[in-house]
């Protein structure tokens, strides 16, 4: 059977920083200092300086990628762009503009968008790509995230995105790589949710315009901020568990053998109930409590602290989580090493 190993990843981080003092301060005091920390899990989080578009930071850690792998970009065949719809210029192909700045000349490049679970579903695709076409042998997923710019700080009901931040990330896959095998993945998604929450002004149903200007660039929101706590309580962490029930079943493997966990950023008690029901130890992941949650950079980032602390073993059973608003929850499993 063909086998699809993790070559490698790259990131980009913008300089700047918000602290959990500076996300206080803009709730008016609402939530504390302690709280932002405690409760939200924030100590800090990178945000996008003047120059840092989505599209760019993509690219940024595409180049990144590259550059750990030793890849030569002539021999990238895909591009799968994970990407956020909030960047430089709507309705341009953040892939294809990948594609152009790391001078992947030969490869063609599509963009894919499962919210913060789209790393997940794209080391899937990819995977199944090279399966199913003996002309893919190297994919680059890679794209960028700064949606934390949409959000009002004001809004109590969007306390869950106060962690949004910014950046890249890359990751290169690739046919018969003899290390870090991408096994089994599971996805979940849930259509009853898909418009509990989004962007409110700028699209076909309410457009930008001179009453909602000042406040349609800050309107990243909760639509039916009760339907969507209720429907989160009653299936989220049991969709996340049968996801990952179901990927380590599709793996060949028992779920007992976790031994790292990749997961997105969330509050630190849910954080905290996800590693005990797992079994696992805080050294056994990495929370990101100094990075915020960049969406679907999340496991990608810390793959790559992982790797560069090193945290990972050979034969280490490594597990991505995530979940995006929509809703989605998908899980993976990876074996590192050879």
């Amino acid at each position: 059977m063909t086998k699809v190993g993790i070559v490698g990843t790259g990131i980009y981080l913008p300089e700047e920083r918000m602290t959990a003092a500076q996300i206080s301060a803009a709730t008016h005091g609402v939530w504390s200092e302690q709280a932002v920390i405690e409760k939200l899990g924030i100590i800090e989080k990178p945000i996008a300086g003047p120059l840092d578009g989505t599209q760019f930071m993509g690219a940024m850690a595409a180049k990144d990628a590259l550059l750990n792998t030793g890849i030569d970009p002539l021999d990238i065949d895909v591009i799968l762009s994970i990407g956020e719809e909030w960047k430089e210029y709507p309705l341009t192909t953040t892939g294809i503009y990948i594609q152009n700045e790391i001078g992947a000349h030969k490869a063609w490049a599509i963009d894919i968008q499962q919210r913060c679970g789209t790393t997940v579903a794209a080391l899937k695709m990819a995977k199944d790509m090279i399966i199913a076409d003996p002309e893919v042998n190297i994919v680059l997923i890679a794209g960028g995230y700064r949606n934390g710019d949409l959000i009002d700080f004001g809004d109590s009901s969007v306390s869950f995105m106060f962690n949004l931040s910014a950046g890249g990330g890359a990751i290169i896959v690739k046919r018969d790589h003899p290390e870090n095998e991408i096994l089994g993945t599971h996805m979940i998604t849930d259509g009853s949710m898909s418009r509990d929450v989004g962007v409110r002004y700028g699209g076909t149903a309410e457009p930008i315009n001179s009453e909602n200007l000042n406040k349609a660039y800050k309107s990243l929101s909760v639509f039916d901020e009760k339907h969507m706590k209720d429907r989160l309580n009653e299936v989220s962490i049991s969709n996340w568990f049968l996801c990952i029930d179901k990927a380590f079943e599709k793996s060949g493997i028992p779920k007992n053998k976790l031994d790292f966990l990749c997961s997105l950023h969330f509050k630190k008690s849910m954080y905290e109930h996800i590693l005990n029901e797992l079994s696992l130890q805080e050294n056994q992941s990495i929370y990101l409590d100094h990075f915020g949650h960049m969406g679907q950079i999340d496991q990608i980032l810390i793959l790559h602290l992982a790797n560069e602390r090193g945290m990972l073993k050979n034969g280490s059973v490594i597990s991505m989580i995530a979940a995006g608003i929509g809703y989605a929850w998908g899980a993976n499993v990876i074996r590192w090493g050879t």
